[in-house]
């Protein structure tokens, strides 16, 4: 029933309201391109878009990996896609649809949602995540196939 959550400050008697990030996650869904594994894989081998896997490497490492998806952790996606970071990626200038993906969607909507917010156009995201990609039995190869394939 709480939309937002109450904290202790560490030193005080004041209180903060913390949003949740469900709902942060909701009013994101509200305004991206939400699309389904499916979706994904199409406009993928169709449409030239870019499955980028923000997932961390140890997830990666542990449950496999989309094939031909980039890798980009979440903690630097903004300075790989911004234009005046130092960290910049050329691939993310490129003019093509880019498709986020983490685990389970919640990531990955808010990534999408901040990447939106920075400009880009094409830009959405897995819904159902990976975990979504995996039910839908899609195709995923080992973290140390896909970090070999990945070069070719």
């Amino acid at each position: 029933t709480g939309e937002k959550f109450v904290a202790s400050k560490p030193f005080g008697d004041s209180t903060m309201a913390i949003e949740s990030v469900k709902k942060m996650v909701e009013a994101a869904k509200a305004e991206i391109d939400n699309i389904s594994p499916e979706e994904a894989s199409r406009r993928a081998a169709d449409e030239g878009a870019l499955i980028v896997d923000i997932r961390d490497v140890r997830e990666m490492q542990r449950d496999g990996a989309i094939p031909g998806a980039m890798h980009a952790p979440r903690g630097m996606l903004e300075f790989w896609v911004s234009p005046d970071s130092p960290y910049t990626k050329e691939v993310f200038g490129e003019d093509r649809e880019f498709i986020l993906c983490c685990a389970g969607g919640m990531r990955s909507a808010l990534s999408t949602k901040t990447l939106k917010d920075m400009g880009m156009e094409r830009i959405s995201h897995i819904e159902t995540g990976f975990g979504g990609w995996q039910a839908d039995e899609m195709p995923i190869e080992s973290y140390e196939d896909w970090k070999a394939n990945r070069s070719k």
